[in-house]
Order: structure tokens, then sequence, then C-alpha cells
């Protein structure tokens, strides 16, 4: 899959040229390329007929050929049903294609995978999981993107049930992932470990459930995740059953009752809800506290504020310092996973390549505005890569040394 990245455009180029955006994707911004010639007869007997019938006998014979003499080994299926679609929402599969593409070649810049996008024409969680069971036999790994909460859930953990090849939902994970790893490093810059941490999660959607998990599995001192009407506690009887688990496993202080009472001499905020955080909330927080507003292209709480109080501010825009971005993540992660043709995507295969991540920003090279390295910094994909594939090794689920 051969992708032709173009020079990046800078925001204000943008908005003062509308028209930018659709000229750099007029005719989509990817296609397919042939990786051996076919230049004559010759050529054309060996691709293809009569050939390539010694290679599917071959394979017919011993399945786990396939990963030897077909692209498979190195193919995401990148998968959305255009339900939650950046910060539009449910706008359908056809409007999700430039974002699906986008990924695709997001895949091939930053991690050298290819990637496939396919949008579904459906909403149904049943008619979702079985048409990726019926694709999986064409594809390394499926990266679920875009499909609204509480659906995704319950799709990836059925897929990864019913198929033996990698399935991440980038939305959940990815974000959880660069979260960890700026939080690593904002701790250590400031000389504490995550131990020491209370953080306070506005969004109970699948990023918010996600980075709860993950800090949660890295030893955070004490997490809660808040929803529109508050702490999302035990004692409350509107939970979903994924509320009800993360309520479970989170919020040891016992706390309930509003965001911003939560806030109170909380370390680290972490916005993925796309509302706003008053002032007075953050002002109430730790001492060189953090405060990682996330939402896109509105923070919770815009820098400008943030850095009043916090020591350290990340947001997911790229015209701030510390860009919480899931390129970090996912081509790297599903670099390692394929390498080593791994079944799945355990929980310490995430936490190795949020850890390689914070890894790339060296100790002394450590500050307030350098927690988290840039997505165009190419030792990302391969530091996350390596550790992604050890991890998988040792957890048991490598099928290739």
């Amino acid at each position: 899959m051969a992708a032709e990245i173009v020079n990046p455009r800078s925001d204000s180029e943008t908005e003062n040229n509308p028209d930018a955006a659709f000229a750099l994707h007029r005719g989509g911004k990817m296609a397919v390329q042939a990786t051996v010639p076919v230049r004559d007869k010759d050529d054309l007997s060996l691709a293809y007929t009569p050939g390539v019938a010694k290679v599917c006998s071959a394979i017919a014979e011993q399945p786990d050929l396939v990963h030897d003499y077909t692209w498979k080994s190195n193919v995401v299926a990148v998968v959305t049903d255009g339900t939650a679609v950046l910060g539009l929402g449910d706008i359908g599969p056809e409007a999700s294609l430039p974002v699906m593409e986008g990924k695709a070649i997001l895949f091939k810049q930053f991690g050298g995978v290819d990637a496939v996008p396919i949008a579904l024409a459906t909403k149904d969680t049943d008619e979702i999981i079985e048409t990726v069971v019926r694709l999986a036999p064409s594809f390394g790994g499926v990266n679920l993107e875009d499909i609204s909460a509480p659906r995704c859930f319950e799709i990836e953990r059925r897929l990864q049930e019913l198929v033996d090849i990698p399935v991440f939902h980038d939305d959940q994970h990815g974000t959880a992932i660069v979260s960890l790893a700026a939080l690593r490093n904002a701790a250590k810059l400031t000389g504490r470990t995550l131990g020491d941490l209370r953080a306070v999660i506005s969004g109970s959607g699948a990023a918010g459930i996600a980075i709860a998990k993950i800090l949660v599995d890295a030893g955070i001192g004490d997490v809660c995740v808040t929803d529109r009407k508050g702490v999302v506690s035990a004692d409350r009887a509107d939970l979903t059953d994924v509320k009800a688990e993360i309520a479970a496993l989170t919020n040891k202080s016992g706390l309930s009752g509003s965001l911003e009472s939560a806030m109170a001499g909380a370390d680290v905020f972490i916005g993925v809800s796309g509302g706003t955080v008053s002032e007075a909330a953050v002002a109430s927080m730790a001492k060189n506290a953090f405060v990682f507003a996330m939402a896109n292209p509105n923070p919770e709480v815009h820098p400008e504020v943030a850095h009043k109080y916090a020591a350290v501010v990340a947001t997911g825009r790229s015209d701030f310092p510390n860009q919480i971005n899931n390129v970090l993540a996912f081509p790297g992660i599903f670099a390692g996973a394929l390498k080593v043709r791994a079944s799945r995507i355990t929980e310490n295969m995430k936490i190795a390549a949020a850890d390689a991540i914070a890894g790339v920003v060296a100790d002394d090279e450590l500050a307030a505005d350098y927690v988290i390295p840039s997505p165009f910094d190419e030792r990302v994909a391969k530091a996350v890569e390596a550790a992604v594939a050890a991890a998988a090794r040792a957890d048991g689920v490598a099928r290739r040394p």
C-alpha cells in the first residue's frame, strides 16, 4: 500500500485557505501499489497463473504459510461504523472515509504497516462483529476506529475472543497509552512516581475508561472517573456495566459528588470529555499538579489558565506543547505485534508501549513543555515496536521469534 505523504500545512495556512483541505483530499489520500514487477509474460506467469497456484496449494496444505507468502502479516484493517468520528459524532460510513484513509497513511508513514480503510454500513453490534470475523483471514490485525461507546467495548472484547489476530480500539487504548507515557515523565520531572499521584478523569467514554484501567494497571496511587452526573462511584444505582466495572477498580478514596469537588487536592486532571472546567476547580488542585486537557479543538481547560496553577500542561492539539497524540502509539504497537505474529495485544504490551514512548525523552531533556516526544520523532515507532514485540514474547502471545 503506497501512501503519498505531502508536506504538512500549518493550521493558519488551512484556516486562511479553506480549500486547501479539499485540494489535498481530491481523489483520496492513498493507493494500492504492487511490490513485484509485471513486465512481461514470465512475470505474469509467476505473479498470477500458473505460478500462483503452487503458492495457493502450499498454503492450503500448511495454512501458516499465508504469513510468509502473502501480505497478511503486514496489513491491518482500519474498521469503523462512522458513529464517533473525531469531534463530528455520528456522520456515517462514507463521511468517515477521509479519517480512515488518514489513519491508514499514518500506519504506513510512522510504522511501515499497510492498512486498509473499511467503513461498514451498519451500527448493529452483532453485524459489525460478524463482518469483521469474516474479513479477518485477510489481515494480520484489526484497528477499530471511531465506534461509539458503549458498543465499542463489547465489539472489541467479543472480536478478540473470536479471532486469533490483535484487535485494538485506538480511541481507547492509543489515548490511554500516550497519556500514561506523558504522566510517567511528568511525575519524573517533579520527583514523584505514579504511586504518589491521585488523578481525576473527566469523561467515561472509550478514552476515559481505558485511561483509568491502564493507570490502575501501571500503579497509580488513586484515580476516579467522572461523567455528567459526577464521580463514577460504586454506590450509584445508575451505572452501566462498563461504569460499574470501572467503579470497582477505582476511587479508593471513596469520593462522590461533582467533578469539581473531586479535583480539590488532586494531583492530575485528565480531560477526555469535551466539557469545560472552571478555573476555580483547577486552582483547587494540589501543588505541582498536572493538567492534561485533551478535548479537541477546545480543551476542557485552556492552557493559559492551566499554566497558572499546573506544573505540566498537555493537550490534544498540535499548536501547544505536549500533544497527546495517538500516532505516537498505534503504528509501533501494530508493527511490534505483527513482527512476532501476536495473537492479541495484552495489557503488558500496552504498558510496554507507554514506557517506550516515555523513554524516548531523555532525563536531561525533560522539561515542563517536553514530557512527550513529537510524533515526527523517528525514534518513537522503533522503540515502541521493539518493546511491544518483547512484551508479546514475555506474555506468550507471540507466534514468531
